[in-house]
């Protein structure tokens, strides 16, 4: 999957094989949120504060939104494909989901 091509949203399990073949994987969440608990070598870039961090999310490679459930990732995924970045996806069902599916070491709140 090259960048452009990414669908508006993914699977848990298509995110994990992404983040395995070199995607990035940017949380929207709060940082109390992201010190629950979050998926490996994420990056912390809280939906507030995105406006001002556009420079912080890759432009060369895919790039997977996260937050709880996938309602502020989506808001993030639809404000940044607006501003030009065609290479991000939403992670459906969020990181409640990855927990679910990937990675039950990750607390659910």
């Amino acid at each position: 999957m090259s960048t452009g091509e990414l669908p508006l949203q993914v699977s848990v399990a298509e995110a994990a094989a992404m983040r395995d073949a070199g995607a990035a994987i940017v949380d929207v969440r709060e940082p109390w949120e992201y010190e629950q608990g979050h998926i490996e070598g994420a990056v912390l870039i809280p939906l507030q504060t995105l406006p001002g961090r556009l420079d912080d999310v890759p432009g060369d490679r895919p790039v997977i939104i996260n937050c709880h459930h996938g309602g502020r990732s989506m808001q993030a995924v639809q404000f940044l494909r607006a501003q030009g970045h065609a290479n991000v996806t939403n992670l459906e069902g969020g990181i409640d989901r990855w927990s679910l599916d990937i990675d039950s070491s990750i607390a659910r709140y």
